[in-house]
């Protein structure tokens, strides 16, 4: 499993550190967890450990696979299905799995859209949220500010 300094990843919240374990009672029951310091948001998660692959929780991607990121964010564009309400759901989906290159996908498209079109607030929210794990996770993976990570991505996506 993960031990206390592991870079992971959990699902619709971003890169964090596992900073402990601890053994807590809840509703009666001991159990151990692990104590995820996300530094996006300077939050502390709890989550027990003997739940942890159904959570999708996983380590933080390579370099070599967040260099490939430059690709889709770059050149991808979006084939995302036209009606809002499917477009959330399949974007909640691909967030939900954790993978760094689905994030990037939805982080994009969402971003063209909104440029384009505009979106919905729910939207706007899932481009936020796809974003933040898009930031915090090449900054963990890289070793790099989470500043420096979001700097990245505004240049490959043109933003700036």
């Amino acid at each position: 499993m993960f031990k206390i300094g592991d870079k992971v990843v959990y699902p619709m919240h971003g890169a964090g550190i596992i900073t402990e374990i601890q053994n807590k009672e809840v509703l009666g029951v001991n159990k151990d967890y692990y104590i995820l310091k996300m530094p996006m948001g300077e939050m502390k998660i709890s989550i027990p450990v003997d739940k942890i692959n159904d959570m999708g929780i996983r380590f933080v991607a390579e370099e070599e696979t967040i260099h490939s990121l430059v690709d889709v964010l770059k050149n991808s564009s979006s084939d995302s299905p036209s009606n809002w309400n499917k477009r959330y759901k399949a974007n909640l989906e691909k967030l939900r799995t954790g993978d760094i290159k689905e994030t990037a996908i939805v982080y994009k498209s969402l971003y063209e859209l909104e440029n384009s079109k505009g979106l919905s607030m729910i939207e706007k929210k899932v481009l936020n949220t796809s974003r933040k794990m898009l930031i915090s996770e090449i900054a963990s993976g890289l070793n790099i500010k989470p500043s420096e990570a979001e700097s990245m991505v505004n240049k490959l996506i043109d933003l700036n």
